[in-house]
C-alpha cells in the first residue's frame, strides 16, 4: 500500500512562493538541461479552436531528482467573460524508482504561473544589463504581474510601463504593481509607446500576430518573450532576429512552438540553424550579452523540465511543513 500526498491550491500557496529560491530552483532547471542528460518528450498540445482552448502536457525526467512530474495544463482564453481563469490544471508526481504515484497537486496553474515567471528571471539575470532600471510589459493578466515581480528578484527596478489591448484592464494592473511592488508604473497607448527609453521588455501575451517590431527597439535593450507556447502564438515579428542576439529554453521546442518557428516560417531562419539555449549560457558554454548595447531576445516556451523541479520543490516544502493530506492506494 502505498501513500500519495493531496496537495491542494491553497496548501501550494502556504508553502511556495516567487522568491530567491523558486528563481534558483529554475536556474538549476536550465542548468540541468545544458548538461544533456535530461529526459523530456515533446510537448503533446490539443487545441480546441472552437471554444478558443489548449491543453498542454509536459514532463521531464531529471537525473538526480527522486520524483518527476507529469503536468495537465489547460488554457481557454474565453473563460474571463464567464468569470472563470484563462489557465488552471495539475501535476501528477511519480517515483523516479518505482513509478508509483507520490502526489496530486492540484494547483489550478499556480505552479505553472510561479515557475514560468521565475524563468523570466532566470532570463533577465543571464542576458539583460545589470543596471536594468525600467521595464516595459506587453500584457495586463497574471504572468504580466508575476514576471515584473520576479524581475526585481534579480534587477534594480525601479519603473515599469505597461501595454495591453484592453486598456481598463492595463489601468487596473498599474494600480495593483503600484500598490503590491511600490513601483512607479505608467500605462502607455501603444506597445511601440511602451517600450520606449526602457532596460527590459517582456511580453506576456497569448496574441496570435506580432505585437513587437524591430523598428520598436532601442540598443541596449533585452527582450524575454513568454507568451509564445504553441504554434499559433506569435508575439515577435520576425525583423527583430535581425536586430537581436537569439537565445531560447530549448532549441527543439522553439523550432515548433516558440517565436523561432514563425521566423523560419518566414524564411528569415532556417530550420537546422543553432542558437543557444540559455541553459548554455549558465554553465559557460556559450556567451551570454556581449556588450552594453546589444540587443537580446530570450524565447521562453516553458518546458516539462521546469515542472518537474517545481513540483518537487513544492512536495519537499509542503511535506516539511506538514500540509496537505494522505490517501492510500492499493
Amino acid at each position: 500500500m502505498a501513500e500519495i500526498s493531496i496537495l491542494t491550491e491553497d496548501d501550494l500557496r502556504r508553502c511556495v512562493a516567487l522568491d530567491a529560491d523558486a528563481v534558483s530552483c529554475m536556474e538549476d532547471c536550465f542548468r540541468a538541461l545544458a548538461g544533456g542528460t535530461v529526459v523530456m518528450p515533446p510537448i503533446l498540445s490539443l487545441a480546441i479552436a472552437e471554444h478558443n482552448g489548449e491543453v498542454d502536457v509536459k514532463t521531464a525526467y531529471i537525473p538526480g531528482l527522486d520524483s518527476f512530474a507529469i503536468k495537465m495544463s489547460p488554457g481557454f482564453f474565453d473563460n474571463p467573460r464567464l468569470g472563470l481563469p484563462s489557465v488552471n490544471g495539475l501535476m501528477v508526481l511519480f517515483s523516479a524508482r518505482t513509478g508509483l504515484v507520490e502526489a496530486l497537486l492540484l494547483d489550478n496553474g499556480f505552479l505553472t504561473d510561479l515557475r514560468t515567471a521565475a524563468a523570466g528571471a532566470v532570463a533577465a539575470r543571464w542576458l539583460s544589463r545589470e543596471d536594468t532600471r525600467s521595464v516595459a510589459v506587453i500584457g495586463a493578466g497574471v504572468q504580466a504581474k508575476l514576471q515584473l515581480q520576479a524581475l526585481t528578484l534579480v534587477r534594480p527596478v525601479e519603473r515599469a510601463t505597461v501595454w495591453a489591448r484592453d486598456t481598463d484592464k492595463a489601468a487596473q494592473y498599474a494600480a495593483l504593481i503600484r500598490e503590491d511592488l511600490s513601483l512607479d508604473v505608467s500605462t502607455a497607448p501603444s506597445v511601440h509607446d511602451a517600450v520606449q527609453g526602457v532596460d527590459l521588455i517582456v511580453t506576456t501575451t497569448p496574441s496570435d500576430a506580432p505585437l513587437l517590431q524591430a523598428a520598436d527597439l532601442s540598443p541596449g535593450q533585452h527582450i524575454t518573450a513568454m507568451g509564445s507556447d504553441t504554434e499559433h502564438k506569435n508575439e515577435i515579428a520576425t525583423d527583430v532576429f535581425s536586430a537581436a542576439s537569439y537565445f531560447c529554453d530549448r532549441l527543439t521546442q522553439v523550432r515548433v512552438l516558440g517565436e523561432l518557428h514563425h521566423a523560419i516560417d518566414a524564411g528569415v531562419c532556417t530550420p537546422d540553424e543553432v542558437y543557444p539555449e540559455l541553459g548554455q549560457v549558465i554553465v559557460g558554454e556559450v556567451r551570454g550579452r556581449c556588450a552594453s548595447d546589444e540587443i537580446t531576445l530570450c524565447d521562453l516556451t516553458g518546458t516539462g523540465a521546469q515542472d518537474t523541479a517545481i513540483a518537487t520543490l513544492a512536495r519537499r516544502r509542503a511535506h516539511d511543513a506538514g500540509l496537505g493530506s494522505l490517501f492510500n492506494s492499493g
